[in-house]
């Protein structure tokens, strides 16, 4: 409320007073004050015209990471002499360093700039205000609006470097990659043995084989490493992830963060569908732009419910034929018929699954009430687990307290998974 509204308000009450009471030397105290708002009126600005600009040290930051925001306010119009400017900062985001507001005065023609630092949680930041505020030096007027500025801040999820991923498709593509492609050729590991043909390499014939025959040389074949086609599947539905104020969700985003970089820097081409509040769908494509794709989408993501789909729903038909299906998803008992059924069209199916039993119970006090529950759930979902096992899927039960790279390490690193002789 400006300053004028009550002072004008005295000086009316104050002549009023002096009419009644017919008293001039009550109604000559309205004078000064009746000076003060003349003078205040006749030095404030009749228009404001101001322009912001902003400037990013980047536009893509990882969580944890600070961005550097520079914004510059120019006076177009005439000279102002208090000018407040404030930051719209959206929800989500926080100043690290220095002030998302500032107060200056400005001349016509004259600017004043200031900068701060940011940083936030994962997700999409549009930075597209900024409010002013113009007050004249006594305080008696206040104008109050908005500026529009160019800025947008992406947050995206950190990338854990893993190692290989141990998957095996039925079917591979043509490019050379790092899946097995159960085909003999140039390759690493050994695969076959047969006749030796004019060109081959001297050093890959099988002496031990070829001095049991009198009459033929055997040359040693490996197997061919190719490409593949990979789908990644996020489970953001909020009867899986959310716990009351816990959400799994932010694991499971981690989880495919770093999938996704592991499957594209072997040279394989990969998709990402999202189910949650909307169903979302990242074309397939290979190597950095489409990292750089996987994780802008990854920043937009939120949990929800799906207003057409109250259970898992994956859209088969977005997925080529006999590709390697990876879901990240804490999973109820409610999904098997549909991870089953896509192990049954021949889709070689990993799950990544946060265990949402342990997640839940580590927030919950420690009773012999929940202690029985937690035996009751428990059950529950090792039974899920071993039936989907039972049906051919490979899952890997995360218990999120343990950093994920130690979990992938374990469970899905190829020369690991080899030595246990899981990929034989």
């Amino acid at each position: 409320m400006n300053r004028s509204y009550p002072l004008a308000l005295l000086a009316f009450l104050l002549i009023l007073l002096g009419l009644l009471t017919l008293q001039a030397g009550i109604a000559a105290l309205a004078l000064p004050l009746l000076v003060y708002l003349l003078a205040g009126f006749w030095r404030a600005p009749e228009t404001v015209e101001l322009q912001a600009t902003r400037a990013m040290s980047a536009e893509r930051i990882l969580t944890g990471d600070e961005v550097g925001v520079t914004l510059t306010v120019t006076n177009r119009g005439a000279a102002l002499e208090e000018v407040w400017v404030e930051d719209q900062l959206p929800a989500g985001l926080e100043v690290a360093d220095g002030q998302a507001r500032h107060v200056c005065a400005l001349a016509a023609g004259a600017s004043a700039s200031w900068s701060y630092r940011l940083r936030g949680k994962r997700g999409y930041f549009g930075l597209k205000h900024v409010r002013i505020r113009v007050l004249d030096s006594l305080g008696l007027v206040r104008l109050e609006s908005s500026l529009d500025t160019d800025g947008q801040l992406f947050i995206l999820p950190p990338v854990l470097r893993l190692g290989r991923v141990a998957i095996q498709p039925r079917r591979t593509r043509v490019f050379s990659g790092s899946i097995p492609a159960r085909q003999g050729g140039s390759g690493v590991e050994f695969f076959d043995v047969r006749d030796y043909q004019q060109g081959d390499s001297p050093r890959w014939i099988n002496w031990r084989i070829t001095a049991r025959q009198q009459q033929a040389v055997f040359t040693n074949q490996f197997e061919q490493e190719r490409a593949a086609d990979v789908g990644l599947i996020l489970d953001g539905r909020h009867r899986t992830n959310d716990f009351g104020e816990c959400s799994l969700f932010e694991h499971s985003i981690l989880a495919i963060a770093a999938l996704s970089d592991s499957f594209l820097n072997s040279g394989n081409r990969v998709g990402l569908l999202f189910y949650g509040k909307q169903v979302h769908w990242t074309l397939p494509g290979y190597g950095r732009i489409q990292s750089e794709r996987i994780l802008h989408d990854l920043s937009r993501l939120e949990a929800g419910d799906s207003l057409n789909f109250n259970e898992l729903y994956i859209p088969r038909h977005v997925f080529p034929s006999h590709s390697q299906l990876v879901l990240v998803s804490p999973l109820v008992s409610d999904d098997f018929e549909t991870l089953a059924a896509l192990r049954a069209r021949g889709y070689p199916l990993l799950v990544i699954s946060p265990d949402p039993v342990a997640f839940e119970m580590a927030a919950l006090p420690e009773t012999s009430i929940f202690r029985q529950a937690h035996r009751i759930v428990r059950m529950q979902r090792l039974l899920l687990l071993q039936r989907l096992r039972g049906t051919g899927i490979q899952v890997v039960d995360w218990d999120v307290s343990v950093p994920f790279e130690q979990v992938a390490r374990r469970e899905l690193d190829r020369r690991q998974v080899r030595s246990r002789g899981v990929l034989e």
